[in-house]
């Protein structure tokens, strides 16, 4: 096992990290931007060393600060957390040439999930279904034309590269095609600097499953069931849930074993999440993340273990300490994400924390790096915490949330909670008759 490992990340997960290396006894070496200077994760680490100013391209995202930072207080691995680099090919690289062990899957296979059209057909070599679309990226209107026509219409174009929901548009019909192609690609470039899209078919009602897949790099690997990850506002996840309140244990089984093949075959190393879009009892794979995901402690409820220390133990080469055998589903797990943002814009609204309590009981888990005083800064993203709860069973679990949420304090700046108070009053929520449109519709229709 590793004596030290450098956290290239802030915030909440910087901190999850830094728990998990606590308990394992490895010291934690915590990277800072200067305005993060008193942030949580600095305080807990054992060691912490700033990277640079408060942008992100010159602290958290500069490769030759963070590998600095490993060569200066001799951490021997590096853990990219999620978002910044965690799936950047070319930082894996440049940490491997500096023999320092990364935290995660290799660059090569970042590098071939990463770029949405070759993990597709990589995927499809491997027995993973997938939404029928183009085979390639699409460079042409006319192109584009005929493939909506050979598919059938909705489609919706997406960019090759990037996430988050930029580059990606619609088209109903066949009219609807020249400004959605041209609007997607318009909008990769300039999110991402490649205008490169590919075409699917657009499922009108699906949910968005995900499954869980972790491997040891030597051929070995196992699945951890799905995510329910359907809640969401503009392609981002705000309500996660596991099970999935609509896969039974046949259709979790088929998906499961076919992607813990898949990522065996590949000789995948590390916590992988394999994404779905289900419709009428059928995945069909949309991409691959090669890190840990946000969401990833409502996997941990339900199957109680630590991905983190997993993820430390395969990546110093020890095996993985469960085996698909041991991976039984207890109860059920929630989790919602709580952003410093004004409702019902889903403005950002950094600021100072004038007071926060955490709420605590049975079954509940709150990963947040606030606390009385903390200055929000305006460069980063605006979650600010995850609170998860888990019961026996889902009506449990929701009871809890709902509990939970009434003993949560932010005060000093407006957050989305009420948001979920509002969600858990729905039916649709209630009962998990919902899907990836759903969210979204509601808020249209102003109930929030």
């Amino acid at each position: 096992m590793f004596d030290k490992i450098l956290i290239a990340n802030r915030g909440e997960i910087a901190l999850r990290v830094v728990r998990a290396c606590r308990e394992m006894g490895v010291k934690s070496v915590a990277v800072h931007s200067t305005a993060d200077a008193d942030a949580m994760h600095v305080r807990m680490a054992d060691e912490a060393i700033c990277i640079g100013p408060p942008s992100s391209a010159q602290s958290y995202l500069s490769f030759p600060a963070i590998i600095s930072a490993c060569e200066i207080t001799g951490a021997q691995a590096i853990h990219p957390g999620y978002g910044f680099l965690s799936e950047n090919a070319a930082f894996v690289q440049a940490v491997e040439d500096h023999d320092i062990t990364f935290i995660g899957p290799t660059a090569e296979h970042i590098r071939v999930m990463g770029d949405k059209i070759t993990a597709k057909d990589t995927m499809k070599a491997l027995g993973v279904p997938c939404v029928p679309g183009s085979d390639g990226g699409v460079p042409t209107l006319a192109e584009a034309k005929k493939i909506g026509d050979e598919i059938g219409y909705p489609v919706i174009i997406k960019a090759t590269a990037g996430g988050g929901g930029r580059g990606m548009k619609v088209a109903q019909t066949a009219a609807d095609m020249e400004k959605a192609f041209h609007s997607a690609r318009a909008e990769a470039k300039a999110a991402f600097g490649n205008d490169e899209v590919y075409i699917e078919k657009y499922l009108t009602t699906p949910r968005h499953i995900e499954i869980q897949v972790f491997g040891d790099g030597k051929g070995n690997a196992v699945h951890l069931g799905e995510r329910d990850c359907s809640l969401q506002r503009r392609h981002q996840k705000v309500f996660e849930e596991a099970p999935g309140p609509c896969i039974t244990p046949e259709l979790r089984d088929r998906i499961g074993k076919v992607c813990a093949d898949a990522v065996a075959k590949i000789n995948y190393i590390g916590a992988g999440t394999i994404e779905f879009l289900f419709e009428n009892d059928e995945f069909y794979f949309i991409e691959m993340n090669t890190r840990l995901q946000v969401e990833h402690p409502v996997t941990e409820g339900i199957f109680g273990v630590d991905l983190v220390r997993e993820q430390l133990r395969v990546a110093a080469g020890m095996p993985m300490s469960f085996s698909q055998d041991d991976l039984k589903i207890n109860g059920h797990a929630i989790e919602v994400r709580i952003n410093a943002e004004k409702l019902p814009e889903f403005a950002p609204r950094p600021g100072r924390i004038t007071q926060y309590h955490a709420p605590g009981g049975l079954g509940v888990r709150m990963d947040s790096a606030l606390y009385d005083g903390y200055n929000i800064p305006p460069y980063y993203d605006s979650l600010i915490g995850k609170l998860i709860v888990h019961g026996r069973d889902r009506q449990e679990a929701l009871a809890r949330l709902d509990r939970a949420l009434g003993e949560l304090i932010v005060d000093g700046v407006e957050t989305t909670l009420p948001l979920f108070h509002a969600l858990l009053a729905e039916e649709a929520i209630q009962t998990g008759d919902y899907n990836i449109h759903w969210l979204e519709e509601w808020l249209e229709k102003g109930l929030l």
